[in-house]
């Protein structure tokens, strides 16, 4: 495939940078981060718009106060990590605002935590607030609100974050940005023979058990997390790219079809956005194991969920809430968004629609989880 013949498709983009690619022992490289603003300028100049994921303000909070905090260079506690997120992001923030100006563009920034995205009504006002943004001709610049965030409510890391938010905003490429090449068949740091990978058009278990054996070749996510995300955006019907952010020029040339870093193509049959959601972005609350015959009802004949099929009930949550429906052998099918919350559910599974009205006092709804709120997982191919 050409790239030539893919490009006019792309009017609006993610693109993601890396703490590799704008930082550097010191703190921040505001050399570089100019250069990235010039590159988004020309993005924006051919009518392209654009949302900046970034990472940096660790790294940026760290180096200012590695001269009055002993032992920084043991690693961050979690308290240390935020701090230095708090003391980073104004730095951050400020250096892009400035850079951006010099074109006369504004700098918009949004931080946002899991709890932004898996609510929906905050979903759709993030939403809201980028697509107003971006009609403006600003520039969001995103990053997870690490200052506050705990473990519950965390992302995962910015690669994760970028692929959601391409799905929320319907972007159609995702330009993910970092110190190598692109991917490679095997670790180019203990195989000379390593050969990039200028396109990948669909996510194999073979990529990512390769990945997994080589930890942290691309900044904090590390390579397994970058191939995931493209994964993820692949299924909301976006085009990928991993690409050295470092390259002269990079976005532009990317932009004009040069055939750079690794493409990954969509997925052939991808999510609607909010069964994009319900997968990638909800809050999984709890847990229902199902028989066998329930399991191939959604599988191959696209069924709802009925609760006579509902084995075992875990985790406590609400009606509407997410759910990880599991076959017998505790393999994850899909997810979906439950009519029950877990005290009824425990007791209509195994009941048939009839004895379900019995046990409640009330005619309620048949189905535990709709086929509409049901997103199954595709299983990778090796």
């Amino acid at each position: 495939m050409q790239r030539l013949d893919i490009v006019n498709k792309w009017r609006r983009i993610i693109v993601k940078v890396g703490s590799a690619v704008i930082t550097s022992g010191a703190g921040l490289d505001r050399r570089r981060i100019y250069l990235l603003a010039n590159q988004l300028a020309k993005l924006l100049a051919a009518k392209i718009q654009v949302v900046l994921v970034t990472s940096g303000a660790v790294a940026s909070g760290r180096a200012k106060v590695r001269e009055i905090v002993k032992g920084l260079e043991r690693g961050l506690s979690i308290p240390q990590k935020q701090a230095a997120a708090a003391l980073g992001q104004a730095g951050l923030m400020q250096t892009y605002e400035q850079a951006l100006e010099v074109h006369g563009l504004l700098a918009a920034q949004i931080l946002l935590t899991a709890a932004d995205l898996r609510n929906r009504e905050r979903y759709h006002n993030v939403s809201n607030t980028f697509d107003t943004l971006l009609e403006w001709g600003a520039v969001p610049i995103v990053n997870e609100n690490d200052s506050v965030v705990v473990q519950e409510i965390k992302l995962g890391d910015n690669d994760n974050l970028a692929a959601m938010l391409t799905n929320l905003l319907s972007a159609d490429l995702f330009i993910n940005l970092t110190n190598v090449d692109g991917l490679f068949d095997s670790d180019p740091r203990t195989n000379a023979q390593a050969k990039l990978l200028n396109l990948v058009e669909r996510v194999e278990a073979g990529h990512l058990a390769s990945a997994s054996s080589h930890p942290g070749l691309m900044g904090t996510g590390g390579i397994l997390s970058k191939i995931k995300a493209a994964d993820q955006a692949g299924k909301s019907g976006a085009y990928t790219i991993i690409a050295n952010g470092l390259l002269d020029d990079v976005l532009p040339r990317l932009l004009a079809g040069e055939e750079i870093g690794t493409l990954f193509l969509p997925a052939p049959r991808h999510y609607p956005r909010r069964k994009h959601w319900i997968a990638f972005a909800s809050q999984q609350e709890g847990e229902i194991v199902i028989d066998s015959g329930a399991a191939r009802a959604l599988q191959e004949n696209g069924r709802s969920l009925l609760a006579a099929g509902i084995k075992e009930v875990r985790g406590i949550f609400q009606a509407g809430g997410a759910l990880r429906v599991l076959d017998q052998n505790n393999t994850l099918i899909g997810v979906g968004l439950t009519n029950y919350g877990s005290q009824e559910m425990s007791l209509i599974m195994g009941l048939n629609s009839r004895q379900i009205a019995a046990r409640l006092g009330r005619d309620d709804i048949p189905e535990a989880i709709h086929r509409d709120n049901l997103v199954l997982v595709e299983q990778q191919n090796d």
